[in-house]
């Protein structure tokens, strides 16, 4: 027969597990009960092309459409410029600048006044090549300074902006990427490839979203030569408000979060703009 005390502990111990259970089965809900979830189909439609113009010099010149409802409608547009400088065969430095149109799109606007907004971005870039026998694996790692235009009050028609508010962003990106079958002359062929990109917000004028958004990848290619490759797949986008959102009848704001889910379509060129040498003269 069990001892009393024993009972009563286990008794105890038994409501006291119960009751951590509870707690942790309710936590996701009270969690979610804090969040606001947006749900957006976008397709997005990139050219990327690498100028070459010395041995270890190149620039980049990159232009994103990117849309909502897959193509009907405007999410953003990125134009992005740099210099490159290939330090060896692993890693590349950039810098450069980037201009940024965000349109209003979704549920809930980026900024609460709702109009599209311009931003004005530099940047700084290292790219790491570490390959893992016929596997492509890189790690991108960028910092960002941004100027984004605010516009604090909403008259009707205005496109003038209130001010332009600084912050700080960090940036990194691993991408693996595998030939499917035997490359042919030049590296001609299929491939597959995985990245996964995470943005974390830095600085005074950063508010809800030091977590600024993360962005996956899935997707399959081909290269025709080693001036042109194609590829294309699913893409995701989960991006987190910078404000908070009062929904009718709550008494506190809610982070909002955007499920951005669709398409990715990439074109990449690498141009060499060096002359050729001259040809040596024949011997007599």
């Amino acid at each position: 027969m069990l001892n009393l005390p024993f009972a009563r502990r286990l008794r105890g111990s038994r409501r006291a597990a119960g009751l951590g259970l509870a707690l942790l089965s309710a936590a996701p809900a009270a969690a979610q009960n804090t969040r606001i979830s947006d749900y957006n189909q976008i397709g997005w439609y990139t050219n990327t092309t690498t100028l070459r113009f010395a041995e270890r010099w190149s620039g980049h010149l990159e232009y994103q459409f990117r849309r909502d409802n897959f193509i009907t409608d405007w999410q953003q547009s990125l134009l992005r410029t740099g210099l490159n400088y290939q330090v060896n065969d692993k890693l590349t430095l950039r810098a450069g600048y980037a201009w940024i149109e965000t349109f209003n799109y979704g549920d809930y606007p980026l900024q609460a006044a709702g109009f599209r907004f311009p931003e004005h971005r530099l940047y700084q870039m290292a790219t790491l090549q570490n390959p893992v026998g016929s596997v492509e694996v890189s790690h991108r790692f960028m910092l960002e300074q941004r100027w984004v235009g605010r516009i604090l009050r909403t008259p009707e028609g205005a496109r003038s902006f209130d001010e332009w508010v600084h912050s700080n962003r960090l940036r990194y990106m691993a991408r693996v990427q595998r030939p499917l079958g035997t490359p042919g002359p030049g590296g001609r062929g299929p491939y597959a490839a995985v990245y996964d990109e995470i943005f974390l917000g830095f600085g005074r004028n950063v508010n809800e979203n030091v977590f600024d958004q993360n962005r996956l990848g899935l997707l399959v290619g081909y290269r025709f030569s080693p001036k042109f490759r194609l590829e294309g797949g699913f893409f995701q986008q989960i991006v987190q408000l910078g404000r908070e959102i009062t929904p009718p009848g709550a008494t506190a704001g809610r982070n909002v979060f955007q499920y951005n889910n669709g398409f990715m379509l990439n074109t990449v060129l690498n141009l060499d703009l060096r002359r050729p040498a001259p040809a040596l003269p024949a011997a007599n």
